[in-house]
């Protein structure tokens, strides 16, 4: 049996946590079957500017987009910019498909499923941005090799960014905070921390909008929201 290169998504994680929540309503089921097809990233082979939006341009990706909010920001904010985003959970890539269609977004393309999988079909050093933003937790430690904030897919995405390119990473719960920290102390090679004292990560960045999630967390939860911005070295 051939061993598992570095990198290989098979080695990195998997999908954990539900799927689907509440059933779709009637026009989100019906922008799930006509529109997704028609901006969905291709099942198979390398994913590309070209392959995508037929000529090269920078390419942004989002990891877990949630219900599409930063994605279609970001997407509106640079238009001549590419953006992919992976989403496992049906309802938020129903939610994202609204904004992409209320804002005629053809900048966008969408995955419903394992953000690594796409990711690793990237050629590396094509990224100019990727965004994180508000994973999910996974508090207790013997989960903590769920969260996407670990060295496998912390590896993938340095390999995938140019040099120069941008990983935001977001997240209001302490746990991950710290864990997340751990890790990138560990890729300090790759990685080159932006940061000029403390209002660096207790103030969101411009053009790093509030959604719904961070919102959620500050006004129902009370908690404070951390943001890091690192640099590919």
């Amino acid at each position: 049996m051939t061993a598992n290169k570095p990198g290989d998504p098979t080695t990195l994680n998997r999908l954990y946590g539900r799927s689907q929540g509440k059933p779709l309503r009637k026009g989100q089921a019906e922008l799930v079957e006509k529109l997704l097809p028609q901006i969905a990233v291709p099942a198979e082979g390398p994913v590309t500017a070209e392959r995508l939006f037929g000529h090269d341009r920078p390419l942004h990706f989002e990891i877990g987009f949630g219900g599409g909010e930063h994605l279609a920001y970001r997407a509106d904010l640079l238009p001549d910019h590419g953006f992919i985003g992976a989403e496992p959970f049906i309802n938020g890539v129903a939610q994202a498909l609204v904004h992409v269609r209320d804002g005629g977004l053809a900048n966008v393309r969408l995955h419903h499923g394992d953000a690594l999988e796409v990711l690793s079909r990237i050629p590396d050093g094509s990224l100019t941005m990727l965004y994180l933003l508000h994973p999910d937790p996974w508090p207790k430690a013997r989960h903590a090799k769920r969260r996407m904030m670990n060295d496998g897919p912390v590896e993938m995405i340095a390999a995938k960014l140019k040099p120069g390119g941008e990983f935001r990473f977001g997240t209001d719960h302490p746990v991950y905070l710290r864990h997340a920290l751990m890790v990138m102390r560990r890729h300090t090679d790759a990685f080159e921390w932006v940061v000029d004292g403390p209002e660096s990560w207790q103030n969101r960045p411009s053009g790093w909008c509030e959604t719904r999630y961070e919102a959620k967390a500050r006004n129902v939860y009370d908690h404070e929201v951390w943001y890091f911005r690192y640099r590919r070295r």
